[in-house]
């Protein structure tokens, strides 16, 4: 991606965790997420060389979910309406941070995701058996590094295999939207100082989306 460490870039990549955090939570204490951004979010795991960050995600309406939330939570000074996405969120970046720093993790995931791509052309990207794999994926790896994540919501959308398997599916989704934050320039500092100028981005990036 040619000159992707701007602003925009940063904006998306945060609204792609955004997303993947909202859909986590939306199944673990509803049993249910809407279709379309989780097309976008678990489609952004077979984006590998995609030309942009819109473009992992099929575009700038596959984020419009993302964009939304995270300008809900960025709005309110003082106060985070969803709290419990927001932990994740934060979980989310300090793991891909140990994450980078493990080739041999990597390389699994690679290879999980080259599989999950091969499945995807059988029988489709939410199929079971694609999502099984993806959750599989996340649980080899991400899963054994620290801290691990807790997804709190009602134990009846917890327990079915199906379901925790869309859940990790999601959550490495995240990890995918933590390394394009860093990739595109993102870090703490940036999220702390210019978190006004984010906000901005991400009303001009709804607008442009809604004209």
């Amino acid at each position: 991606m040619a000159n992707h460490q701007t602003l925009t870039n940063q904006a998306l990549a945060l609204a792609g965790l955004a997303q993947a955090t909202m859909l986590v939570h939306q199944l673990a204490t509803t049993g249910s997420a809407e279709n379309a951004p989780l097309q976008a979010s678990i489609g952004s795991l077979l984006a590998i060389d995609a030309e942009s960050v819109a473009a992992i995600y099929g575009g700038l309406s596959g984020l419009r979910a993302g964009l939304q939330r995270l300008e809900a939570q960025l709005a309110h000074a003082g106060r985070i309406p969803y709290p419990e996405e927001a932990r994740y969120a934060a979980l989310l970046i300090v793991l891909e941070r140990q994450f980078s720093k493990r080739p041999d993790l990597q390389q699994k995931v690679r290879q999980g995701i080259e599989r999950a791509q091969r499945q995807t052309e059988m029988f489709g990207l939410l199929h079971d058996n694609v999502l099984a794999g993806l959750g599989d994926l996340y649980h080899e790896t991400i899963s054994t590094l620290q801290p691990r994540i807790m997804v709190r919501g009602e134990p009846q959308y917890l327990s079915p295999p199906e379901a925790v398997n869309r859940i990790r599916a999601l959550l490495l989704a995240g990890i995918r939207a933590a390394l394009l934050w860093r990739q595109c320039g993102g870090s703490r500092w940036k999220f702390l100082f210019h978190r006004q100028r984010i906000l901005q981005e991400l009303r001009a990036l709804r607008a442009y989306l809604d004209a």
